[in-house]
């Protein structure tokens, strides 16, 4: 009998998580970046039922006035998930950054005026401020349509109609943003600005000076990946190919579409049972619905182990689902690993497109399941994902998983 040895692989989600899934600028392709009077911008992105579109540009003619949609922003879908088109600029207000003292609107406006002996919180400014000052509705100096582009792209149309009212403005280039959206709940249900709450610097620039390089430096920051992991298939065998996948083959219809998809190991761990040469199948944890998610606030993220019996001559594979994805997964690259190896194993470990579910924008497509969807079936071979893709720009693997063995 092969000499046995015992060990733990433990596998761990250690991404650097952000909260949004997108954000960007936006001003007039003209000779000026300001967006007059007659004149249009357009903001195109994805987003999944649950999320929404905040943006903010300053009311140029004030001191700090800007218009932004009431947090967490243009609601996107119905409640049945049906896309919402049409004219959305009832959802717009115009908002007081409460740093600078109000003079009437208007080209005389001194900017950056006179500052708030003390500032104040950010506040709705519904027809008149504390000064006296008159505004129109936000409805009736901008206007916001919304399309729908089809596979979760939207293009909302920002218009600035204020010419011919008694308040025309300029409006200033601005920022854009979209929360990730996790478990039902916005990672950030606020991310330009808070009611109530002392404005940041960054939305101040834009209010007082219509500058949005600060705040859209912000946002980048913090754009980027938030994904769990699924629950963790691992596979001990003796065999000259990986028993889960093979790039360039289409999927075996032996349940790894299931874990590609939705997350779901329990029907490839029941085939690979039948498999010649594995010896041992596990799902970590053994809850289907318990994810690994990334670290928070300074706890550690998600992680799993399993004891492992093994021998000279065993390899070892696993796989897991990149949560927010339509079909891609994490896995073993080619023929797995000497299961005796000790150490960190990381550098073994790919990310694959399944080829099964047509792809959208990680963390915002309606056809995600991890987000309630229903992926959009296509036949492909399995391909390593590459990076960047077409949707966006990954880390390293070994910043987003770490697989060890002791």
């Amino acid at each position: 009998m092969p000499q046995t040895s015992a060990a733990t692989i433990t596998i761990e989600n250690i991404l650097d998580a952000k909260p949004l899934v997108e954000s960007g600028t936006f001003k007039n392709n003209g000779t000026s970046p300001v967006i007059m009077p007659g004149e249009s911008i357009s903001i195109k992105f994805s987003a999944a039922k649950g999320q929404a579109l905040s943006f903010a540009s300053m009311y140029g003619w004030s001191n700090d006035l800007f218009f932004a949609p009431t947090n967490p922003g243009i609601k996107l879908y119905q409640d049945n998930g049906t896309p919402i088109e049409g004219n959305v600029s009832a959802q717009i207000k115009l908002w007081d950054n409460g740093t600078r003292i109000n003079q009437k609107p208007g080209a005389t406006v001194i900017h950056p005026g006179t500052a708030e002996v003390t500032p104040k919180t950010v506040t709705e400014v519904n027809g008149t401020d504390a000064q006296g000052n008159t505004y129109a509705e936000a409805s009736m100096l901008m206007k916001a349509l919304l399309h729908y582009d089809g596979d979760s792209y939207f293009t909302l149309t920002i218009s600035n109609i204020s010419g011919g009212t008694a308040n025309p403005t300029p409006f200033s280039p601005g920022v854009w943003a979209v929360s990730y959206s996790a478990g039902g709940n916005l990672l950030n249900p606020n991310p330009l600005y808070e009611a109530g709450k002392p404005s940041t610097d960054g939305m101040t620039a834009i209010a007082e000076m219509g500058d949005n390089s600060k705040l859209a430096n912000y946002l980048t920051a913090q754009t980027g990946i938030f994904t769990p992991l699924s629950p963790v298939l691992v596979v001990v065998y003796r065999a000259n190919e990986n028993p889960i996948y093979k790039v360039g083959e289409n999927d075996r219809g032996k349940g790894l579409k299931d874990l590609a998809q939705k997350g779901d190991a329990a029907g490839l761990a029941a085939n690979l049972k039948t498999v010649a040469g594995v010896k041992d199948v596990y799902v970590l944890p053994a809850a289907s619905t318990t994810v690994l998610l990334p670290p928070n606030g300074g706890q550690p993220g998600g992680r799993v182990s399993q004891q492992l019996t093994v021998s000279e001559g065993d390899r070892l594979a696993i796989a897991t689902m990149y949560g927010f994805s339509n079909d891609w997964f994490f896995a073993s690259k080619d023929n797995g690993i000497d299961a005796t190896t000790k150490g960190d194993v990381t550098s073994s470990i790919g990310l694959f497109d399944n080829g099964t579910a047509l792809d959208q924008f990680p963390g915002a497509g309606n056809a995600q399941a991890g987000l309630g969807g229903t992926p959009l079936t296509e036949s492909k071979p399995i391909k390593a994902v590459p990076n960047p893709n077409a949707f966006t720009m990954l880390p390293s693997m070994a910043k987003i998983i770490k697989v060890t063995i002791n």
